[in-house]
């Protein structure tokens, strides 16, 4: 069956998508069309951020932009960064949010902490629970539409946070002819796949639109809670949500949604 993902490829990595693969186990056709595109800004803050680890207490990291960022900085002081830096670094705690963020940190040679945490909402009560009201700021690089669930948890808990929005994010300049293009040539398809509730605020109008009476005929999956509930907010009917943010949990749960 056909299934349609509406999420970002991964940047610099070769091979088939991990969903597309994932999907292609289970017997279904899946197709990406991206959602988004970002704008890095505040690169020469971030830098000056990142080469002080005294000034903090650790690092957290709930996305996958947000450690790109800070590896283009990086790439300008590479020498620096790997005789002492990444060291200070590595004493303090680097807090992630699932799998694909703590691949890209360790990446960086950084030991990250939660990746088991599949949402901000549980990676703050790691946060809470491990670090003390007394600490110097933890310091948060982030894109310019994250919620506040992070945030809010930590200032209620009194735990010091600095943010900075490192990405602005936008729509996909093509996603509304790319959208026409895939019904047009596929149809409609048996189950769409969300990864964000910006992806469901770009795409769901015109998604309606296309699909029309055969809307409510179509699976929608969730990557994950977050997701899910921006989905049910707008009316949509889910029918699978990942129990994790895994291209092996999303493919198992639109596979028995689809049978």
């Amino acid at each position: 069956m056909q299934v349609l993902l509406l999420k970002e490829p991964r940047d610099g990595e070769s091979g088939p998508d991990p969903y597309i693969k994932e999907l292609a186990s289970h017997g279904h056709k899946a197709t990406l069309i991206p959602v988004l595109s970002f704008k890095f800004v505040s690169l020469n803050t971030l830098t000056d951020k990142i080469f002080q680890p005294e000034k903090h207490g650790g690092l957290i990291f709930t996305s996958p932009r947000a450690v790109e960022a800070v590896k283009m900085c990086i790439e300008e002081r590479k020498e620096e960064w790997g005789s002492s830096v990444k060291d200070k670094w590595n004493t303090k705690s680097i807090y992630v949010v699932g799998k694909a963020t703590a691949a890209l940190v360790r990446g960086l040679g950084l030991n990250p902490v939660g990746e088991d945490t599949g949402t901000a909402d549980v990676l703050s009560r790691v946060i809470i629970e491990r670090e003390d009201t007394n600490i110097p700021p933890l310091f948060f690089p982030c894109g310019s539409i994250k919620r506040e669930v992070l945030p809010t948890a930590l200032r209620e808990s009194g735990v010091p946070l600095e943010t900075l929005t490192v990405y602005q994010t936008a729509e996909h300049p093509d996603l509304e002819k790319n959208l026409n293009n895939y019904f047009t040539e596929q149809g409609v398809p048996a189950s769409i796949a969300f990864f964000s509730p910006s992806g469901v605020k770009f795409c769901l109008e015109v998604v309606r639109k296309l699909s029309r009476e055969r809307l409510t005929q179509i699976k929608f999956a969730a990557i994950g809670p977050t997701t899910r509930d921006a989905m049910t907010a707008e009316g949509l009917c889910v029918s699978a949500t990942a129990e994790k943010p895994t291209a092996e949990h999303l493919g198992a749960a639109i596979a028995k949604a689809l049978q």
